[in-house]
């Protein structure tokens, strides 16, 4: 198939968060993108150049989600404060609020159709809510711990929820159902979401690891292991072909998923790479980090951007029984792929090492991460066995103390 002809470059630097990023969405018209932090405010930014951002205050604690609605009249973001809000994404910024959960709400979703939000929470449940009255429908009550992520299916017809438990659970909306649980992830599950075809989901973990199941046979499609740290968020290119990852790593990363290869590795962000999200088209990606910037990519992959949009069938590349794409198991270091550092908004410029050099830093880079993570848990292991040992020591002494005459 045919790869980015260009490699993806930085457009845009957005600054007026005064803490960590923690969520970024697109406006269909690619007019607006969104960015919640931190700092409990709600930033929508505008593409055109020189025009003003909005800042919405409202939340009384940090922003952790945002979902434009489908026509991108509504904006819902969720909360630390345990609230829902729906805001009007214009110059005067009204919104309603509602009571969501009992604790921290961690994700906000709309449906295709745009008449129903789902939420997830820290309280362990997924509930289900009507868009315009904000009325309650119903809750998935079957995790056993905080709930970081739901997401609708595109057709609306089944919710994926991922957890700290360890699992994502396939649910059906109608039956209110728990379909299936993946539990095939090694740490808490960061992110989950539908390939734009729903034929496929994909999830991130702590265990730095993206997970793709098919969401028919249930069966582990591709397995990639990229990351030298926490992979935070993920998102699909509207084609289904890409997939691009933020992680705690600082780094952003693109997967070519029909060829089950990683195409580039985008340094651009100090510190976590928090989220990151395509636009409905494809056209750009938005990421947001721990060093409180939102950035703005363009893609420069070889799709025609209208035809994306026109697509409302899955795309015949996934038909069939499980889906056609490869299996992959990618475990570290990546060994292949490009590496592009970004410099404030200047687009990255392409490597002139021959590919066999870079393949060979990357493999050292990639094992020297892995002697790190290996040192650091030694270390971990070393202090508590000195502690225990202290500890010993301690009750030895009051023992001692105890039967001394």
């Amino acid at each position: 198939m045919a790869l980015p002809q260009e490699d993806p470059s930085l457009e845009r630097h957005f600054k007026g968060h005064r803490d960590a990023v923690t969520c970024v969405d697109f406006s269909l018209n690619m007019k607006q993108l969104a960015s919640g932090s931190m700092d409990s405010c709600l930033m929508v930014w505008h593409m055109k150049p020189q025009s003003r951002a909005y800042r919405f205050m409202g939340h009384k604690d940090a922003v952790t989600c945002v979902n434009f609605s489908p026509s991108g009249h509504l904006l819902a973001s969720g909360s630390r404060d345990k609230t829902v809000r729906i805001w009007v994404p214009n110059v005067k910024g009204e919104s309603t609020v509602f009571r969501a959960h009992t604790a921290t709400v961690r994700s906000v979703h709309f449906c295709s159709d745009g008449q129903s939000l789902v939420t997830a929470s820290d309280d362990k449940t997924v509930k289900v809510w009507s868009t315009h009255r904000q009325k309650f429908l119903f809750s998935l009550s079957q995790h056993i711990n905080w709930v970081r992520c739901a997401k609708f299916s595109p057709d609306g017809r089944l919710i994926v929820s991922a957890s700290d438990d360890k699992t994502v659970k396939l649910w059906d909306k109608n039956s209110r159902e728990c379909v299936h649980s993946y539990c095939e992830h090694g740490g808490f599950v960061t992110y989950v979401d539908f390939h734009p075809s729903g034929t496929c989901i994909a999830a991130a973990g702590m265990d730095n690891t993206v997970k793709v199941w098919d969401v028919r046979t249930h069966r582990l499609l591709q397995h990639y292991q990229l990351h030298s740290a926490a992979v935070n968020a993920l998102s699909f290119h509207p084609s289904g072909n890409y997939l691009i990852t933020a992680s705690s790593d600082s780094t952003l990363k693109i997967l070519d998923l029909m060829e089950g290869r990683l195409l580039y590795t985008l340094h651009g962000h100090q510190g976590p790479a928090t989220t990151v999200a395509f636009s409905r088209t494809g056209e750009y990606f938005a990421s947001g980090g721990s060093d409180e910037q939102v950035m703005v990519w363009k893609s420069n992959f070889d799709v025609d951007y209208g035809e994306v949009l026109k697509v409302q069938r899955p795309p015949a590349t996934l038909a069939g029984t499980a889906g056609n794409l490869p299996a992959v198991d990618f475990p570290i270091p990546p060994g292949r792929g490009k590496s592009l550092e970004s410099v404030q908004s200047q687009p990255p410029e392409p490597t002139s090492m021959p590919q066999t050099l870079t393949s060979t830093l990357e493999h050292i880079v990639g094992q020297l991460d892995v002697l790190t993570q290996t040192v650091s848990i030694l270390e971990q292991r070393l202090t508590l066995t000195e502690d225990k040992l202290k500890q010993c020591l301690e009750n030895q002494q009051l023992i001692m103390q105890r039967t001394t005459p």
